[in-house]
């Protein structure tokens, strides 16, 4: 049984904004992490432009980045697809949308997924919309549905192929009532 993820509570994980001088290191993770889902680094900045508050960096041992986090608001029947810019956030957004979320091995297993997702709940709540969509990609389908996500239908097609042949879109839905 899969345990929501509240959106108070503490944090054990060490979770910052992303700056400009992380990106060689988020571009060098997410190429030793995600191979099969390649993006441009001017891509992947213009995220962290659009939103800076869904961009995070989770720093190792000696202050680098050893994890990312990429998320913005958008619209839940059309994902972005990998590797396109986004140009702008819709004025109307439906969900909080996790690009990507990469952790290197040695920094798993200490909770800090569950941590970013409890940051990004909180930036849901704060946008008013109630759910979370993500794109599974590179086997990781049991991963998110463990995590509470369920696959979604009527996504475009051509969308869903740019991640990979098992890439599937997933959402979750999420209190927009803070806890105390």
């Amino acid at each position: 049984m899969t345990q929501p993820i509240s959106p108070s509570g503490p944090l054990s994980g060490t979770w910052r904004p992303m700056w400009a001088q992380d990106l060689a290191a988020v571009m060098a993770l997410a190429t030793a992490m995600h191979p099969g889902c390649p993006e441009r680094a001017d891509v992947l900045d213009e995220r962290r432009r659009l939103c800076p508050a869904g961009c995070l960096i989770l720093p190792d041992a000696w202050g680098k980045p050893g994890g990312y986090v990429l998320s913005h608001p958008w619209r839940m029947d059309r994902p972005p697809a990998l590797d396109t810019y986004l140009r702008h956030l819709p004025a109307r957004a439906d969900c909080w949308h996790l690009h990507d979320i990469a952790i290197s091995p040695a920094l798993r297993g200490r909770g800090a997924m569950h941590d970013a997702l409890r940051i990004l709940t909180r930036h849901a709540h704060e946008h008013g919309v109630g759910w979370m969509t993500l794109m599974a990609a590179e086997g990781a389908r049991p991963v998110w549905t463990h995590m509470g996500f369920e696959a979604m239908t009527d996504i475009p097609a051509h969308i869903t192929a740019s991640y990979g042949a098992d890439a599937c879109p997933m959402r979750r839905a999420i209190s927009t009532t803070m806890q105390a």
